[in-house]
């Protein structure tokens, strides 16, 4: 059964079970979402009323560490069962917030938590399928201290609430793995993901923020993420760091960059007017020209940044949205820019299911294989073009390979099992789960190179002490 079948005949049996009373069932009354600016307490209010009401697919927690003065930083969790991985089904993340004064993402957050579970108990098949084959991940503010500062002193200075209460930018504290890629690169190695094992120092001490959110990186699976900023209007890509250093106008391609391309077109053509040519630009450049969208570097390289990390820590294809041409938009335009964005925040959460996916097991004992290399070669155009950039299977075999349309060939190997690979077509679907493709390894006795996991790593010693190693 194709996966747009399967979204058909999904609809029909919840639209049946809806009638019978059994999804959506209500807990109590949800609350009419408010649109104004609430506060870090009334943050975390919104987000335990919501998963009170949606307490059988949602839950409330925090990441490890809380901010500098203490806060703890929240996230609310959405899937068909909250709080652990489940097999063949992809995790995704939203964050906002991580510069303190740019605060439309937060409360784009909070709405989209809101309508996920308002539209979950309605029984609205949309939304209850996504929810029952994703675990969905919403951080509405990953520097409270920051948004603090902003509110404080009015929300309109350009740069204050920006930073942490250390006064570090924390889209800037994120170890540098773009310079690790880019020497790999120039010296044919083959090391080309999961790249924290070759770091042995810093520049800067990391923040409990960023200690936190790369402990969420690493502990779980996800396969696609976007992080919420303002300022202007346009999906960013990656790279953000150039190759040559060049501060702007220099292209910094990630050997995935027809998907990122696709992923940030996913967004920025289904929002209201950021791929719109006639809508004024925020700032000197017209990003609407070419689609709402941009490389990274192309537009200004910057080192540190949460994007490119998450795609060369983990599995993770991250992208940078910025929402709005002000930072800090009056109460008044928060309604507004909820409808601009909403098919938009809808739309790039379905992109979690592109590509492939499936089980990598053991053809033996039939048990899952975590941590075997998933290798992709785009034949699509008849001459092979390897994408050099590998995942790793999770920790009961499942995996998740993110591609647009074409013929690729597929190789899985890991330790102790004979490689194994795969011609698979890649097709445009509806919304729906992505093909399944799995593959059966067969042991021998001759070593592949070793692999490491995150759990691993020994980066993972730095972020469980109070400061790292060694900084430069």
């Amino acid at each position: 059964m194709s996966s747009s079948t399967g979204m058909a005949a999904a609809v029909v049996a919840l639209a049946v079970l809806s009638l019978m009373g059994l999804v959506g069932r209500s807990q109590g009354l949800l609350k009419p979402f408010e649109f104004r600016h609430h506060d870090n307490e009334e943050m975390r209010l919104v987000l335990e009323d919501i998963a009170g009401e949606c307490s059988d697919v949602s839950r409330v927690a925090t990441l490890t560490e809380p901010s500098v003065l203490g806060t703890p930083l929240y996230y609310i969790e959405f899937s068909k069962h909250p709080g652990r991985h489940q097999i063949l089904n992809p995790e995704f993340k939203y964050v906002a917030n991580i510069h303190g004064n740019e605060v439309l993402g937060r409360e784009l957050l909070l709405k989209l938590a809101h309508y996920l579970c308002e539209q979950y108990r309605a029984g609205n098949p949309e939304v209850v399928f996504l929810v029952r084959n994703t675990r969905i991940h919403l951080m509405p503010s990953v520097n409270p201290d920051g948004w603090q500062l902003a509110t404080d002193t009015g929300g309109q200075h350009e740069l204050i609430g920006r930073y942490n209460n250390n006064s570090v930018d924390l889209n800037r504290n994120f170890p540098d793995l773009n310079s690790i890629a880019y020497s790999n690169e120039e010296f044919s190695k083959e090391d080309n993901n999961h790249l924290l094992k070759e770091v042995n120092s810093l520049t800067q001490p990391l923040q409990p923020e960023t200690r936190s959110l790369i402990r969420n990186i690493l502990q779980i699976p996800y396969v696609l993420s976007a992080t919420l900023h303002g300022g202007d209007l346009v999906a960013n890509y990656p790279y953000d760091l150039s190759r040559s250093g060049k501060e702007t106008g220099e292209y910094a391609s990630a050997p995935d960059d027809e998907t990122f391309r696709h992923l940030a077109k996913a967004y920025s053509q289904h929002h209201a007017d950021m791929a719109d040519p006639n809508m004024k630009p925020c700032n000197d450049e017209n990003f609407a020209k070419n689609g709402g969208i941009t490389n990274g570097a192309k537009w200004y390289a910057l080192v540190g940044g949460m994007q490119d990390f998450n795609y060369l820590a983990s599995n993770d294809f991250e992208i940078t949205l910025e929402l709005s041409c002000q930072k800090y938009p009056p109460a008044s335009r928060l309604e507004p820019e909820w409808e601009r964005n909403r098919n938009a925040l809808m739309n790039y959460m379905w992109q979690s299911h592109i590509g492939i996916k499936g089980i990598v097991y053991d053809a033996n004992t039939k048990q899952g294989v975590p941590n075997a290399v998933v290798h992709v070669t785009n034949m699509t155009e008849g001459i092979p073009r390897e994408i050099k950039h590998d995942i790793l299977s999770a920790h009961d075999g499942d995996y998740y390979r993110l591609l647009t349309p074409g013929t690729y060939k597929v190789t899985v190997q890991a330790k102790g099992f004979q490689p194994h690979t795969k011609l698979v077509n890649v097709v445009q679907r509806g919304y729906g789960t992505a093909k399944r493709i799995d593959f059966p390894l067969h042991g021998h006795n001759f070593q592949e190179r070793p692999l490491v996991h995150a759990n691993q790593m020994p980066f993972n010693g730095w972020i469980n002490r109070p400061q790292p190693i060694v900084v430069q």
